[in-house]
């Protein structure tokens, strides 16, 4: 059986944010941002999460299959993921999960351009991460906040590069 690489990767980081999001998703802002951009994110990461629940199965989906090859290649994406992740945040460090999850998903798909033939993949690929970078960089009165949200490209961007470079063991 051939197994695309490729896919794989794309399921475990979507993944990745799917539990990104919910584990975030009521956390209150640590910085002053007003509510228009609170409100305007808030909608794009439950539009997001939408797209993210369709595109994959459920979590025990992949507990119970783990010891199918595909789905034990996927998981073992995401643990390298997760650890890529964790290991560029010193303890306790602030982040923004949001800023986080769409750089993430707009470096893999808007700019490596990995699954554009990929129809299961086509709503990342065209989404509109620009309007949210918008947002959260040229909104934001907070230099600190947005100085958080341009390390979160940084990490999401080196962390993407070494999920391209990844290989299967």
């Amino acid at each position: 059986m051939v197994i695309n690489s490729t896919k794989v990767k794309t399921e475990a980081l979507l993944l990745f944010c799917r539990d990104l999001i919910t584990s975030y998703k009521s956390n209150d802002d640590i910085f002053l941002v007003n509510d228009d951009v609170k409100s305007f994110i808030n909608a794009r990461v439950e539009q997001l999460l939408k797209a993210i629940n369709i595109s994959t199965q459920p979590i025990d989906y992949y507990i119970r299959n783990s010891k199918v090859s595909r789905i034990s290649m996927i998981l073992k994406t995401y643990t390298f993921i997760n650890k890529n992740i964790s290991k560029q945040f010193e303890n306790g460090e602030r982040f923004n999960p949001s800023m986080l999850c769409f750089a993430l998903l707009s470096t893999w798909f808007a700019e490596l351009d990995l699954t554009k033939d990929d129809k299961e993949f086509i709503y990342f690929c065209l989404y509109p991460y620009s309007e949210v970078y918008d947002k959260l960089l040229l909104d934001i009165q907070s230099d600190e906040y947005k100085q958080l949200n341009i390390s979160m490209l940084n990490i999401a961007e080196s962390s993407m590069f070494n999920l391209y470079k990844y290989k299967f063991k």
